[in-house]
């Protein structure tokens, strides 16, 4: 097994997610196959119990797991399917250390960060390195990590001595250190300034670790003198520095390492030059130039809680993109945020009424994600009932499916005083009830997760179209609350029909209304399967509703025309959120990248 180490210094957010991306993407192009692992320092178990606030969104893996959103990153990169274990936390391994000390594994010895916490992450790592995460039978070939955070954070130290413990263990030719840092400019001097990315090497050495390849992140290339001064002052060969300057979508970042030979550097590190072949990206390439390409527009409006930071819907994004890539459209996101729709609002911010609501009244389509909390509920369900009312393409997910169906019965039903017992406890008729299976005093990993099936139970319907007519398909889950079963046949009778249900039938996955153009829930989350090339098919009905042309995407001759290469270039993001969405590896740092998210 060989281990590609990705660190990040000076400042974070630089990309570090995309980088190791992009490396996994060249060296599978290579012919090689790819694993990948994320190393969080921070104390939680996971990151399922996190506001996305502070971390952004919550990916949730086949298995189950609630991890760092930049394993959704992995994932639709190099086209895997990565497990729990593939994200590393100080709570996982401090856990595990500490069930051990309990069992008396360590014999009395005195437990200390050098050697037992050093040794777990060391065994942690070849562990999930050795699981096949690409359908194949055997370990990949090479595993690349990426240390989150920035050189020099203390929550970090024990992950820095593990891993230079490790270059150590696996020895020579095994294991290759690529540095992302920053190489600024100064409007003033107008010149690339080198000394962060020095100052950043020199802390990185003296923790133990030297880094093999210098991955420089700047607004323009390098200038061949600055590549010869980094070269002399951090003890990386010049042929070894590479630039990886702001770009018109992410997915020009492969090939720029390509351009680069990034690939020979690697490969000449982990001993790999014999039997690495010239990487093969024409598909990658011509994905790129065609979403730069785009300008047919369709507008989404995103009717959610969280839209001051578009990472909390970072699958989302990608998804809708996906899907708008494959119709030759050119995203345009609306943020509106649920609550300013609210009458309340009209009261307190009126103008931000108006300005909500003229965003939703602009739109194409419009899509209600997931969420928890009572916050923006309201919002929701009247971004739900207008989108019904004026037969506008809606799509659901989750808690946007949930919504729908309150909004069904207050408004078709004449249940005024319908809810979700996550909202309301005491309401007279609960739509949405608590999942008996659920934990009402513990939260972390307690939902319904992972992958599981949902059978169509209802034929010739759009969403049984888009997927294929398949019987059943399988998608992520992650929720507490489910629609009411003593609901359900009320709820049809007045025309909502409920398409997918569990394999118990009791559970209803995917809601329709059949006589409007486009109207379906969905209680998983198809946005963590949507890859470059597979949008997903609910995202991909969608946009082509949004667009006019359903019956094209339905017809399952056609639907893998349409499945073409996507990329994630031409997505203009306005509304109310002003965050900076240029970011290379995800929205959340802001580090310069352009993946053609913009505000507006």
């Amino acid at each position: 097994m060989k281990y590609v180490l990705v660190t990040g210094g000076v400042v974070s957010g630089l990309g570090k997610g995309v980088t190791a991306s992009s490396i996994g993407v060249l060296l599978k192009a290579c012919g090689l196959r790819v694993t990948s692992i994320k190393i969080d320092p921070y104390l939680n178990t996971d990151a399922g119990t996190m506001s996305p606030f502070e971390h952004g969104e919550v990916f949730v893996l086949d298995d189950g797991g609630e991890v760092d959103l930049d394993l959704g990153n992995y994932e639709r990169f190099l086209d895997i399917k990565l497990t729990r274990d593939n994200n590393i936390t100080t709570g996982k391994i401090y856990q595990h250390v500490i069930a051990k000390e309990r069992k008396g594994d360590y014999l009395g010895k005195t437990v200390q960060v050098v050697p037992h916490i050093t040794d777990a992450i060391q065994e942690w790592i070849e562990r999930v390195a050795a699981i096949p995460v690409d359908g194949e039978e055997g370990p990949a070939d090479v595993c690349v990590i990426e240390l989150g955070g920035t050189i020099g954070d203390i929550e970090s130290a024990p992950f820095i001595e593990a891993l230079g413990q490790f270059s150590y263990r696996v020895g020579p030719g095994n294991f290759c250190l690529v540095h992302v840092s920053l190489v600024p400019v100064l409007n003033v001097v107008g010149e690339q300034k080198t000394k962060p990315t020095q100052h950043s090497v020199r802390g990185l050495r003296g923790l133990g670790l030297i880094p093999d390849i210098l991955a420089c992140r700047s607004t323009k290339a390098l200038e061949e003198n600055v590549k010869e001064k980094l070269a002399q002052f951090c003890h990386v060969p010049q042929e070894s520095i590479f630039t990886l300057y702001d770009v018109p979508n992410i997915w020009h970042i492969p090939l720029l390492l390509k351009d680069q030979k990034a690939h020979l550097a690697i490969s000449k590190v982990l001993n790999l030059a014999s039997i690495v072949k010239e990487p093969s990206l024409e598909e990658w390439t011509s994905r790129a130039e065609l979403c730069d390409s785009l300008h047919v527009p369709v507008r989404i409006a995103v009717v959610g809680k969280y839209t001051g930071l578009s990472d909390a819907y970072l699958s989302i994004l990608k998804a809708l993109l996906h899907a708008s890539v494959a119709c030759h459209k050119k995203l345009v996101v609306d943020w509106v945020p649920a609550c300013d729709l609210e009458k309340e609002t009209e009261k307190e911010n009126p103008n931000a009424y108006k300005a909500a609501w003229k965003l939703l009244k602009d739109v194409d389509g419009v899509l209600v994600p997931g969420g928890f909390g009572d916050r923006g509920v309201e919002g929701k369900i009247l971004a739900a009932k207008y989108a019904r009312e004026n037969k506008i393409p809606f799509l659901g997910i989750c808690l946007g499916m949930q919504v729908a169906v309150i909004e069904f019965a207050r408004s078709v039903l004449c249940l005024h005083d319908a809810n979700s017992t996550e909202f309301k406890p005491d309401t007279k008729h609960p739509c949405i009830v608590f999942m008996p299976e659920g934990s009402r005093t513990h939260m972390g990993g307690t939902m319904r997760l992972g992958s599981r099936k949902s059978i169509f139970t209802v034929k010739d319907n759009k969403s049984a179209k888009l997927y294929g007519n398949k019987s059943f398909v399988d998608e992520r889950h992650r929720h507490r609350y489910e629609v009411n079963p003593d609901m359900v046949e009320r709820l049809e009778k007045a025309g909502l029909s409920f398409a997918a249900k569990d394999e118990t039938g009791k559970r209803m996955e995917i809601v329709e209304l059949p006589n409007h153009p486009f109207f379906i829930g969905a209680q998983f989350h198809p946005e963590y399967k949507s890859r470059p090339g597979k949008a997903s098919p609910l995202f991909l009905g969608l946009i082509a509703a949004s667009c006019g042309e359903l019956d094209t995407v339905m017809n399952p001759a056609s639907v893998h025309q349409h499945l073409i290469s996507n990329g994630p270039k031409s997505v203009v993001v306005n509304g109310t959120s002003k965050k900076a969405l240029n970011g290379m590896a995800d929205v959340r740092h802001n580090n310069g990248y352009c993946n053609g998210l913009y505000t507006r």
